[in-house]
């Protein structure tokens, strides 16, 4: 019998699990009529699908205690995480409660990822929820609520028609935020069969992992992009550690103004077997970590760049694996839990595979923003620590700091 966290926990605190009580999948197998469903061999391959049917929720906090913390606590990250959690759980008044938090929350973070914590319940109430923001004072916010309504109606996005700027000496002729939104399935044993979960909503996600960024240039966008992953606050110089991605791979454009992308990503970096970023205390090993990305993103023709439209926005899933050291999270609310670099991605087909006990799985969506408040939408002002191709550049002047090294140096891993 395995226990995990503390009998006396509270709040956030990971759940006490008795994995011997627990059923197994056979148990917790959905009833469904396999005629109206079609090929069982298609409807039942997704992974992050199985787990979702049979992982523990390990928030532990009440349904109120959740409502209330998205309006009221002081941690905006944790607002943003308990207004998903809210959604998740499939609660009564969940339209009620994010329009309450776009209304009133401070943070316009907070405020464009409730909108699209509304695009993601759907339906009639949400999509009028959404129309009522779209003339909102941050323009940004307004065309949040005006791109997931139109995706809610049309599957289309839809922009405003706002001036912008494009520094054309940077490195990337576009940075792209991406708040991405997860869930990470743990495996709670070797058995296979009991799995814990826990979901992130995108600051928590940045938080933990880092702030991703697609950086693509529009000679070669079609065929490279650069991920890009900023964690603030993991080194105490106030300097960010940095992980950078070189994708390659195929975009379709059957559809005028769209384009399809599935791209794939292998590179070497350690594997910290803390299960901490830049936390050698226990060791690392130098693997070749691989990674795939899948979407859309759409171009705005009143944006050109280069004798080409601007990515106005993309969107797409996401699915990969982590490393969690469990035992350092014993007994820990998520709060305590998710604090910079505090896990790790990670790779099954390396030495280190056993070490991956996380599925990550879910969905991204990134648009350009006007981020300084001048009115004009910024194409490429954030800061990317990143070469044409994915090394890691700290003075941002394409240049490598150490040639074909994409993960920040500071322990000198690539040395050893």
């Amino acid at each position: 019998m395995l226990l995990i966290g503390s009998e006396r926990m509270t709040g956030m605190a990971l759940e006490s699990v008795d994995l011997g009580q627990v059923s197994g999948v056979e148990a917790q197998a959905p009833v469904w009529d396999h005629y109206l469903q079609g090929d069982p061999a298609r409807l039942n391959s997704d992974f992050g699908e199985f787990l979702k049917r049979t992982a523990i929720r390990l928030d532990v906090r009440t349904d109120d205690q959740v409502a209330q913390e998205a309006l009221n606590h002081r941690d905006p990250m944790i607002r943003e995480q308990s207004l998903f959690q809210y959604v998740d759980r499939g609660l009564p008044g969940a339209v009620d409660l994010l329009t309450e938090a776009v209304k009133t929350d401070s943070v316009r973070e907070v405020r464009w990822n409730a909108l699209w914590a509304l695009e993601k319940i759907g339906g009639p109430r949400a999509l009028k929820a959404l129309q009522g923001f779209v003339n909102d004072d941050d323009a940004d916010v307004g065309e949040w609520a005006r791109l997931f309504a139109s995706e809610l109606t049309t599957g289309l996005p839809a922009f405003d028609s706002r001036s912008w700027k494009q520094d054309p000496d940077r490195t990337f002729d576009e940075t792209i935020l991406l708040n991405i939104d997860v869930d990470v399935y743990v495996r709670l044993d070797d058995t296979g069969r009991h799995w814990g979960k826990i979901s992130l909503a995108p600051q928590g996600l940045a938080r933990s992992y880092g702030q991703a960024h697609a950086c693509p240039n529009s000679a070669t966008r079609d065929q490279q992009l650069v991920i890009s992953k900023n964690l603030a606050g993991l080194h105490d110089d106030g300097t960010p550690h940095v992980e950078n991605f070189l994708f390659r791979g195929v975009t379709n454009h059957a559809s005028a103004g769209r384009g399809s992308f599935f791209f794939e990503s292998r590179g070497l970096r350690p594997i910290f077997m803390s299960g901490q970023a830049d936390n050698d205390s226990l060791g690392h090993r130098n693997e070749m970590v691989s990674a795939k990305r899948s979407g859309e993103w759409t171009t705005d023709p009143l944006m050109e760049i280069k004798g080409k439209p601007a990515i106005r926005y993309v969107r797409g899933a996401v699915q990969t694996w982590g490393y969690i050291n469990f035992e350092t999270m014993r007994g820990s609310s998520l709060e305590e839990i998710l604090f910079p670099g505090n896990s790790i991605l990670g790779t099954l087909d390396t030495p280190t595979g056993p070490l991956a006990n996380a599925y990550i799985t879910g969905t991204f969506k990134g648009k350009l923003v006007d981020w300084d408040g001048d009115g004009k939408i910024d194409v490429n002002s954030l800061d990317i620590y990143s070469t044409h191709e994915a090394e890691v550049d700290t003075n941002q002047d394409n240049i490598a700091d150490e040639p074909g090294v994409q993960f920040c140096t500071r322990t000198g891993w690539m040395h050893s």
